[in-house]
């Protein structure tokens, strides 16, 4: 392990933005799985995943010397991120869906809110299941229940990365989960993440 890889975000940012190569290979091998789950979930499959995660590599690299420390490192990756996986999406609107028999095997891109589960086993079945579950909804809830429950950004910070008001955010998180739980029937082995998010007739989208 490189002394870049002990560094903490702060300072790697502040090396890339400088002009250090190491350090930004760095910030990119430590971000890189978290950001490619979000890119799975928010794209129909895995080339798509992968180009829109590639594509915010590269805008990240291109972009650090610009990013101003007014939100976390995390945040800003993850709203380019989305932004890569939009433009992923408007490019393959018509593929087909996520087949079941895509797996996930990286461990490196699990995340505390993810769906719990006892065995290795189990955790490729929780994710295929989810994974098929997510690619039926509608992009309009898919994406800020995937930028919730997976990438953990908040409310405001999902309404900038999607350009939609707070208020339809927490209108289509509350509405896509429904339908995800919907979706979900009586699947054995899985369990929604539960937060406080408003109920749907809290909130109307404009």
């Amino acid at each position: 392990m490189s002394r870049w890889d002990r560094a903490d975000d702060a300072t790697l940012v502040r090396e890339a933005a400088g002009g250090n190569r190491n350090a930004a290979d760095a910030l990119l091998r430590r971000h890189h799985g978290r950001i490619y789950a979000v890119c799975r979930r928010m794209c129909p499959n895995d080339a798509d995943a992968n180009d829109a995660t590639q594509d915010a590599m590269i805008a990240i690299v291109r972009g650090i010397a610009r990013f101003d420390s007014r939100s976390s490192v995390t945040t800003w990756m993850y709203r380019i991120a989305t932004n890569a996986c939009l433009d992923q999406l408007r490019k393959q609107r018509r593929r087909p869906t996520v087949s079941l028999n895509t797996t996930h095997d990286d461990e490196s891109t699990s995340h505390p809110h993810e769906i719990a589960i006892e065995s290795r086993a189990g955790a490729v079945d929780a994710r295929l299941t989810i994974d098929a579950a997510l690619a039926k909804l509608p992009d309009e809830f898919r994406l800020p229940v995937v930028l919730r429950d997976l990438a953990d950004l908040d409310y405001a910070e999902i309404a900038v990365a999607l350009g939609i008001p707070t208020g339809t955010v927490k209108s289509r998180i509350a509405r896509g989960r429904m339908a995800l739980a919907e979706i979900l029937g009586n699947q054995p082995g899985t369990s929604q993440r539960q937060t406080d998010v408003a109920a749907p007739t809290a909130t109307t989208e404009p």
